[in-house]
């Protein structure tokens, strides 16, 4: 007889939770501190919630006998960015009366709201509820927020490939009534209330969810905007005069790996075949399906699908789903990539309507001097007609907007020192990526969003020495491995290892479809200014005709082009 698997700690929490229930009830109830039980910090991110601390603080706290200034962080859940008026003045509202009085705008699409005390967390997320959104399956063992190329200017199959995947999102989300009890108090909102007496059932994901986190994302060429291939389960579209056909699929993807553990690696997705729209939600449900029968629950560390389909092979996992699918996936159509980034500034759509693509440094929605960009985009929402459209680089889209509203927008835009066209930002600023690091997130070694104008700053004096200030280059930073800002796919990728010390990564593709590799080790800022000085200074002398960043390091041998997860740290 085979010996039981040993299961991880997390495991035994979810199984005994009553589907996601556990003692939540009575950890927001405990007034003595300001935080959860500690089973209760994995429930809570099913329901879209991270238990954190402000690590500026700790040490002080603890020298005055206190305990750290505990916070929740919220994660909204956006299915393809897309946002009305409403619900953006509800989240602004919400940020600033019980959270930190900003928004961030995530690599995901979604929202995310800091600093909200545990007294403040149920009314926070009723909050939300209220104007149609949720947060359940925000974070947590389950498919996350779905994401959607946001551009609605740049195809016609726009509005069909995001139906897809908000049909994707809600046949996905968890069925458990335990977030309907625990924060909206049995009012009927989106959320239905369950009927009397019906027990609950998770048909999908089972008693015990899925062994880890599971990202889906949608893409239309040739702009890979959803960075496709770091998605466990990523879908381009596939169109032919303005009709969407279906979705090539693409598996296996994933981000994050554990220092000085080679054996966890970022992974990009493979392309096994072709489903036609009408099959597409099945095909996602029965993906997710084979990773919650065969993924591994001993060990988180190797728990995400790209470790499964390295472990059973690729073949092995198709022929699995072509099997509970009752067909064989078609061969994948063409497609191309070309970029991955966004465009600033206005664009007509296919249908003569207006968008405006604003940069926002970070994805940090807030008001500093002169540079007022909450409450320019407060006062937009209170008259824009449209929508807003949270994109995968952190960015935001006013769009659809109605032309006697075009001059109020530019206006109000302006009175607030908010650059409309990006015209005077740098191409390597432009498409830089950080994520939250310090000072809340417990996984942080070193600083990211905060540490990134700086940064900045300092590489733009070399790009300017160099001529190099409109190329667009790919740069990517994150506080540790984990990847949330998708670090390997940055041209150039910052890694934190201690604070002010980081991992230089180079040589990803510009389009998404290539990971970089690591070039030097624990850098201070001076050392990296120093190390992309000489390399810099002979892209600029010594690039062919169009040739990117990313692919210049491979040719000249800086770095040699990683082919696969598996050969990521070779």
């Amino acid at each position: 007889m085979a010996d039981t698997p040993k299961l991880s700690e997390v495991e035994l929490i979810k199984t005994a939770s009553n589907y996601l229930r556990g003692t939540l009830a009575d950890s927001l109830a405990n007034p003595i501190t300001g935080a959860l039980h500690p089973d209760d910090t994995q429930l809570i991110k099913f329901h879209g919630s991270y238990q954190q601390t402000d690590r500026d603080l700790d040490s002080e706290r603890k020298r005055q006998k206190l305990e750290p200034l505990y916070s929740l962080m919220i994660r909204v859940r956006v299915p393809g960015g897309i946002a009305t008026p409403t619900q953006w003045l509800r989240m602004d509202e919400l940020a600033e009366q019980y959270g930190n009085n900003t928004l961030k705008l995530t690599t995901r699409q979604t929202f995310q709201l800091h600093g909200v005390l545990k007294r403040n967390l149920k009314k926070t997320i009723h909050g939300f509820n209220q104007v149609l959104m949720d947060s359940i399956a925000g974070c947590g063992d389950v498919n996350r927020n779905v994401m959607c190329n946001p551009n609605p200017h740049q195809s016609e199959v726009h509005e069909q490939v995001y139906a897809a995947s908000r049909r994707i999102s809600s046949h996905l989300t968890p069925r458990t009534s335990a977030y309907w009890e625990l924060w909206l108090d049995g009012e009927q909102q989106h959320i239905s209330a369950p009927a009397e007496g019906v027990e609950d059932d998770e048909p999908i994901y089972g008693r015990t969810y899925l062994p880890r986190k599971f990202k889906i994302a949608l893409a239309i060429p040739p702009h890979n905007d959803t960075d496709i291939f770091s998605n466990d389960l990523g879908l381009i579209a596939i169109e032919e005069d303005g009709v969407l056909l279906g979705f090539n699929v693409a598996i296996g993807g994933g981000m994050g790996m554990t220092f000085g553990m080679p054996d966890t690696y970022p992974r990009l997705a493979d392309v096994i075949g072709f489903v036609p729209t009408d099959k597409v939600v099945d095909l996602c449900e029965k993906v997710v399906t084979i990773q919650r029968d065969w993924g591994n629950r001993e060990n988180r560390k190797f728990s995400r699908l790209k470790y499964t389909l390295d472990r059973v092979g690729l073949n092995t996992f198709t022929a699995e789903l072509n099997q509970r699918l009752g067909y064989d996936l078609e061969p994948a159509r063409a497609y191309e990539f070309k970029s991955s980034g966004d465009a600033f500034g206005w664009t007509t759509g296919t249908d003569n309507s207006q968008h405006l693509t604003l940069f926002i440094e970070g994805g940090r929605v807030a008001d500093r001097p002169g540079h007022a960009l909450k409450t320019a985009l407060r006062e937009i929402a209170a008259f824009h007609t449209g929508d807003f459209r949270l994109t995968g680089n952190q960015n935001l889209i006013i769009a659809n907007v109605a032309p006697e509203h075009v001059l109020s927008v530019q206006a109000t835009l302006v009175k607030h020192g908010i650059e409309v066209a990006g015209s005077n930002l740098s191409g390597l600023r432009r498409g830089a990526l950080a994520c939250v690091a310090l000072n809340t997130c417990s996984l942080a070694f070193a600083e990211a969003e905060r540490y990134l104008p700086q940064l900045l700053t300092r590489l733009e004096e070399s790009l300017k020495t160099y001529n190099l200030t409109e190329d667009d280059i790919v740069l990517r930073v994150t506080g540790c491995p984990n990847g949330c800002a998708r670090p390997y796919l940055g041209e150039i990728g910052l890694v934190g290892r201690s604070v002010g010390r980081y991992n230089l990564y180079l040589g990803a593709s510009f389009n998404g479809d290539r990971l970089n590799k690591l070039y030097k080790e624990m850098l201070d800022e001076d050392g990296l200014i120093e190390t992309l000085n000489p390399i810099f200074a002979d892209y600029a002398e010594n690039r062919e005709p169009g040739e990117r960043f990313g692919d210049f390091t491979i040719r000249k041998g800086y770095v040699q082009a990683t082919t696969h997860g598996q050969n990521f740290h070779a």
